[in-house]
């Protein structure tokens, strides 16, 4: 099947589309990816999902409006993407559209004083795409393993699996997006023998305060450049890695509402009260992102692992600070003078800007085939579930 991947993350820079020809079925599944490309939100929309996604005061009415909304915008990338690839919609069997999250709650919490809760909301209507592509449309991934008692995220580690398992290396899959994930896959691994979990914020608290200093003229330190003009701030560093979720173990998942709006806001207080340099404040959130991380992996990844590459995708892996950050961290950690080498996504067959979308693509082809697709020692999930939900067009006449 040719299917198209539709992804959008917690950072809502845009949609991205990832064209991947797949075949078999695991433990052969073949999986190569034709094309991609990014799909840009109008600014006032990103701006609306990010507002509605920080828990900010709005209605049903706006959450409904935005769903459609957003099916349209997902419909537009899809079809976008076939015409800059050269192909034609009808070649496309299948797309699979992860929406765009706006809440996100991976454990269970009281509500209402009755019983605990644990929920998780994506929209971007796939009714929509279907009847705008002529396509077949799979989404709604999480929700699926949440009801069997996981954390709904995180999903990728079955296609890391696929793209990274190998005989003699040890390898962690690190995605940094807004928030960030990584999967571990010991030599030789076995599909029950991965774990993976969310590590905190990757690019999320970085952009906020790009944003803000700015004034919404940039959505993010590029190249770090503010970041690299300023120093660290030890006093801010440490009472930000005092958060307890670091210290939570996995498996565990993350998102804006622990790292959105509020907690930016938190570090704009502590800024005013110590009269800190915007420079100085983007550089220490960087390396919070690095520090986390590397923690993640020195507390709960190599005691239980042997570990020789780190394998970084997603847009953090294009900040040459966040990426020294992390070389620099990671040296002796794998003990007996052993290095853990730091490998580009983009030289393992799926460049880093597209692996999440190529997921979507991949789950999405296994939904259709009524296989599972999430990995219980993954996400917490009591069993292994079948992703996602269908929604058929009404004829593929339109297509083309």
């Amino acid at each position: 099947m040719l299917v198209l991947g539709l992804m959008s993350g917690t950072s809502a820079d845009g949609i991205d589309a990832a064209l991947v020809r797949i075949t078999g079925a695991p433990p052969r599944l073949r999986a190569r990816l034709k094309g991609f490309h990014s799909h840009p939100y109008p600014p006032q929309v990103r701006e609306a999902i990010l507002r509605i996604a920080n828990v900010a005061a709005t209605t049903t009415g706006e959450i409904s409006q935005l769903n459609f909304l957003l099916g349209e915008f997902f419909a537009r990338a899809a079809m976008a993407a076939c015409r800059k690839l050269r192909v034609p919609l009808r070649q496309v069997s299948l797309i699979g559209s992860h929406g765009q999250t706006v809440f996100h709650q991976g454990s269970p919490g009281e509500f209402l004083g009755h019983a605990r809760v644990a929920s998780t909301l994506q929209i971007g209507e796939p009714a929509v795409i279907a009847e705008r592509t002529g396509i077949p449309v799979i989404a709604d991934f999480r929700p699926a393993d949440m009801a069997a008692g996981g954390q709904g995220a995180p999903l990728v580690p079955f296609v890391d699996f696929l793209l990274y398992r190998h005989g003699r290396f040890g390898r962690i899959a690190l995605n940094v997006g807004g928030i960030a994930n990584l999967t571990v896959l010991p030599a030789k691994a076995r599909p029950s023998e991965l774990f993976a979990f969310d590590t905190g914020p990757g690019n999320m608290v970085i952009d906020a305060l790009a944003r803000h200093f700015t004034g919404g003229r940039e959505s993010c330190d590029r190249d770090a450049r503010w970041a690299r003009r300023g120093v660290l701030l030890p006093d801010l560093l440490a009472r930000l890695l005092r958060d307890s979720y670091f210290a939570r173990p996995a498996p565990k998942s993350c998102g804006r509402e622990q790292y959105g709006d509020e907690y930016v806001r938190t570090i704009l207080e502590w800024s005013s009260r110590n009269r800190a340099r915007p420079e100085d404040l983007l550089h220490t959130a960087t390396v919070l992102t690095a520090v986390s991380i590397v923690d993640a992996i020195r507390r709960f990844v190599l005691p239980r692992a042997s570990v020789q590459q780190l394998i970084v995708a997603g847009g953090g892996a294009r900040n040459p600070l966040l990426m020294a950050q992390l070389d620099a961290g990671l040296r002796g950690a794998a003990g007996n003078g052993q290095r853990i080498e730091l490998v580009p996504a983009s030289g393992l067959g799926v460049p880093e800007n597209a692996k999440e979308a190529f997921a979507f693509a991949v789950l999405a082809y296994e939904s259709f085939h009524r296989r599972p697709a999430n990995l219980p020692s993954a996400t917490g999930a009591r069993h292994p579930a079948t992703l996602g939900k269908l929604a058929r067009p009404f004829s593929r006449k339109r297509a083309g």
